[in-house]
């Protein structure tokens, strides 16, 4: 197999793989810039996310999948946690955490305005894939700390033991993959 194929919510995606070490791989995920897919699954994983107050996510990929939620729940507005600290932000609050498909450990900030408006309320944390659940529950650590109520996690794809969680709701699960001895790859 020389990249995967998914099909999610009847859209399907050739995904390539992505090395994590010399046995095991990924297939890429990328729905930050995918319309026709972030339009398809909207409505699925809004319906089981269902009641809750605000959409939060980190930046980057879930800009777009919180976009589609927030606005099928009738949400005004959503979260995103960013990555770096911008000039515009006053009374931020930090995490650090490592992720799967990053190199080096990441900061989430969330501005004070943010935090105003999640502080008492009940929130969906919101991403793309869900792996190792490190960034979940880094951003769970944060929204908490700013004293929202984490009353749902979300995602599309749950990836490999992921998809044992009771902990979060998704649309399907992905595999993760062994390297073969010629180069391939196979579904574990």
């Amino acid at each position: 197999m020389k990249e995967y194929c998914l099909e999610v919510a009847g859209i399907k995606r050739h995904l390539p793989f992505v090395d994590i070490n010399d046995e095991l791989a990924f297939a890429s995920f990328v729905v930050i810039s995918d319309t026709e897919l972030v339009k398809a699954v909207g409505p699925l994983l809004a319906e089981k996310i269902g009641e809750c107050d605000t959409i939060v996510t980190a930046e980057a990929k879930g800009i777009a999948l919180a976009y589609e939620i927030s606005r099928q729940l009738g949400h005004k507005n959503f979260v995103v946690a960013r990555k770096s600290e911008k000039s515009y932000m006053k009374d931020t609050m930090e995490i650090s955490v490592k992720s799967i498909t990053t190199a080096s450990r990441q900061h989430l900030y969330l501005d004070g305005s943010d935090i105003a408006r999640i502080r008492g309320r009940n929130v969906c944390l919101l991403d793309d894939v869900v792996s190792t659940g490190d960034s979940l529950a880094a951003l769970e650590k944060l929204v908490t700390q700013a004293g929202a109520r984490v009353v749902r996690k979300a995602c599309i794809l749950a990836e490999g033991q992921a998809a044992q969680r009771k902990d979060i709701v998704f649309l399907q699960k992905l595999p993760l993959f062994t390297k073969t001895a010629d180069g391939d790859y196979e579904e574990i």
